[in-house]
């Protein structure tokens, strides 16, 4: 399980080096194989290959005559580049998806157990701060949140 939230610094050549703590688990797990892919909330999703295989192969049994479906399919799959971890642990993300997530210079990896997410520091600084402040969703949470404690 991936976990936290880490600040990164992307290189000139759009390279970010994989926290230490993550290596070695991303190395057992896909032997530093990994997908990245974008994320309604402009964020970049990254997984390791196995990972995504699975999510892959949900996501392209959805209904291809529901526009939600194949809209999802096009963003996800459409975007899925697969990503090697390099001797130094970086890996080098496309320029296509560094524009997408507005990433340049200043990121964060946050882990969500399976996965990462990598947003520009600036944003994801942004959403946290609404997120904190927000409490309109308070109430569409899910009955299964009802015995959930926290």
């Amino acid at each position: 399980m991936f976990r936290g939230s880490n600040q990164l610094t992307l290189d000139a050549k759009g390279r970010m080096v994989m926290p230490t703590r993550y290596r070695e688990r991303l190395q057992e797990r896909c032997g530093g194989k990994l997908v990245v892919t974008v994320d309604k909330d402009q964020c970049l999703l990254i997984y390791p290959f196995p990972d995504w295989e699975e999510i892959e192969r949900k996501v392209m049994r959805l209904p291809t005559m529901n526009v939600h479906a194949r809209q999802l399919q096009r963003l996800m799959v459409g975007n899925a580049t697969e990503l090697d971890l390099d001797g130094h642990g970086r890996i080098l993300l496309p320029a296509n998806l560094r524009e997408f997530a507005f990433l340049t210079r200043d990121a964060m990896l946050i882990g969500q157990g399976v996965r990462f997410e990598l947003w520009d520091e600036g944003r994801w600084n942004e959403r946290r701060d609404e997120w904190l402040a927000s409490d309109a969703n308070a109430g569409d949470l899910p009955t299964d949140f009802d015995t959930l404690s926290i």
